[in-house]
Parts: structure tokens; sequence; C-alpha cells
């Protein structure tokens, strides 16, 4: 995935002295002061030197550069620990070379800097640089500054190009099969048209595409946004997997696990309740809105068991925790469900009656345990 966000107005900074220009100046004029108090000529000689190298780093500087900068991030949403990186395009669009050209990008709270190398006439520069994904979230990338200055470090000018980004860093995920519910029916996914009646109910908006049945086209939604929107229907009768994951000493490894439990059901089609310990994460409802709201889950002191116990019963409840104490009292809420699964990620052993206990140590070993319940 690739997005080039539009050109903002670039603000035009005029140049300006650095720290060390206006050091510079100042012992300039502290020099000619003192030359004339006591009459010696050296010190006025070095005070022009340096209001001479000051006037030459304003010409340097200050000519407006004519650049076209890009800045691209791809891709804006990956999974925790894989590769992103930004691309910055820069063209020189001027009738004469440019050096001295320094980039800098904000990254999250961090500043990145590059050195361009010297642009002639007409030229194009190329550079990427990788963003951290370590660390789960958003990261804001920009805005992009870019820096020109003198030989001498005593001025420079400063222009922002572009817009601020976000790279949105998921959970990393593995596959696995659809969670079971104890419910042999409808294990081919959602459909619409020959569910049972009195099934089917609404599930979201998404544009038509050849075959659709025009009686479910909404018609207010395709007149305001001017593409053709239709109703998606599911089987309100398929089971429901609901992933409850205890945010108490939130590990990335339990995150991570939920995710990949409550994308495998979304991704076969079948309806996802994601629930932590501030109670139902709304609008979890396709793989991609799941893998987005995980991303942005934070710790917090709320235990699970209240939220547990208010979640709608019926299908699966599967919950990542590290709390053993959690684990247990998950069997209070078994008989509202059909299969109650804990994936437990803390230390030690852990048995509860009635409940399938899957104790992981990593994410890979996730499949693995996943299989053999």
């Amino acid at each position: 995935m690739r997005a080039t966000p539009p050109p903002a107005p670039r603000q035009r900074l005029t140049a300006v002295l650095t720290p060390l220009g206006w050091g510079t100046l100042a012992g300039s004029l502290a020099l000619y002061a003192a030359g004339f108090a006591l009459g010696y000529p050296e010190p006025v000689v070095l005070a022009t030197g340096g209001l001479l190298a000051l006037a030459a780093a304003l010409a340097w500087t200050a000519p407006r550069p004519r650049l076209e900068v890009r800045r691209e991030v791809t891709p804006l949403k990956v999974p925790r620990g894989d590769a992103a990186v930004a691309v910055l395009n820069v063209t020189n669009l001027g009738r004469r070379g440019l050096s001295g050209l320094r980039a800098q990008d904000r990254i999250g709270a961090a500043e990145h800097t590059v050195d361009l190398p010297r642009l002639p006439k007409g030229a194009v520069r190329t550079v990427s640089y990788p963003l951290p994904t370590d660390t789960r979230g958003e990261i804001p990338v920009g805005p992009l500054l870019l820096v020109r200055a003198d030989p001498f470090g005593l001025t420079r000018r400063v222009r922002s190009y572009g817009s601020p980004v976000t790279l949105l860093v998921r959970p990393r995920t593995v596959a696995l099969p659809v969670p079971p519910s104890g419910r042999a029916h409808h294990l081919e996914g959602p459909t619409s048209d020959n569910a049972p009646s009195g099934t089917v109910t609404f599930h979201t908006l998404r544009e038509y595409v050849v075959g659709d049945d025009l009686r479910h086209v909404h018609w207010r939604s395709s007149a305001r946004t001017g593409t053709l929107m239709v109703r998606q229907l599911i089987d309100a009768s398929l089971p429901t997997t609901t992933v409850v994951l205890d945010t108490r000493d939130l590990t990335e490894l339990a995150v991570d696990a939920a995710a990949s439990v409550a994308l495998a059901a979304a991704t076969a089609g079948f309806p996802v309740r994601l629930v932590t310990g501030d109670g139902p994460v709304p609008d979890a409802k396709d793989p991609e809105t799941v893998l987005d709201r995980l991303a942005l889950v934070r710790a917090d002191t709320g235990g699970v068991t209240e939220p547990m116990r208010l979640a709608r019963g019926g299908g699966s409840l599967v919950l990542v925790t590290p709390d053993p104490a959690e684990a247990g009292r998950v069997a209070g809420v078994r008989r509202r469900f059909d299969r109650v699964i804990c994936v437990y990620v803390g230390p030690g052993p852990v048995a509860v009656p009635g409940v399938t206990v899957l104790p992981i140590g990593s994410l890979d070993a996730l499949p693995l345990a996943w299989g053999s319940r």
C-alpha cells in the first residue's frame, strides 16, 4: 500500500542566523568595540572578517530555491516488526545547482536527518529511510522540513513541505482455523440468500459490485457519496466469536494472540465481538477494522470480569489473559457460551474445569496449541 499525501501549502521562512551565526555577530561587534576603544586595528580586522563571513552566508541562503519535494510512507499499515520506509523525492526546478540541503523528518518523538547530495539543475534525488515499527500504535510522520545551510553553518533557510501522515503499526498475527462454537450449521460462512427466515440482519455498507441484488441498494448513502452503495447482510444465526482481551499488565503477546483469534473468525465471515477492560470495542466487524482497533489498545487498570459478565452469550468465548485468577473466573460464564477457550500468556500451569486452557509462551506456539484443543 502506498500513499502520497496531497501537497500542502509550503511555509517559507527567510534566511535566519544559526546559534553559531549569532555568536559570530556578537563576537564581531565586541571586537569592533574593543578595537576602537583600545585603538588597536587587529580586533577591527577580525570583526570585519566575521561580518563579511555573515554577509556571504546570508547571500548563500537568501535565494529562494525552486524545489519539488514529495515524501511517501509505504505501507501506511504494517504488522509490528515488519518493514516500513519513507521515500523522499527532491527535484531541483531552478536554473542553478543547489548544495547544502538537509531534510529533517519528525518520526514520533524523534527527528530523522538526511543530508542530500548536490542537486544540479533539473536533477532528482531519491533517498529512503526506515521507520520504526517495534512499537504498536500510531506513529506520526512529519512535518518534513528542508533545510539549506551555508558551508560555515552561520545561516540557514527552512521550509516545510507536504502534510504529516500517520503510520499504523498493527499486532502480529498467525493463521488459525475458525474458533469452534459447538454448532454445526452454517459452517460455510454468512449468507443472505439462503439464511433461515428472520435470521438476516444488517451488517455494514459497501460499494456495489456486478451481481448484487438491487433491492439491497442504500439510495440515501449512494446519493451522499456519489457511489452506488449496498447493504451487506449477515446471517444472525451464525455463531459469534467473542474475544475478551485482559488489558491489565498488557503484553504484546496477548494483543497478538487476541488479534489472531479475531482475525481468523472475521476472515471467514463470522461475526466477531472484541471486549477489553474498557468494555466492547466498537465497529470491529471485518479483518481490517479488527487489526486497526487492536493496534490502539492500551493497558488499563480495569479487569475483564465485569465486561465478560455483561457480554452477550452464544457462540465461542475466547479469553486472552496473563492472570491465573482471571482465567479461573471465566468458568463462571461458560454456561452462556457454546465453547469457552482461555489463551493463557502468563507464567506457570493453569487448569480451569470446563474451560479449554491453551498456555503459550510465544505467538508461534499458538497455532500448535490451537490445533490440539
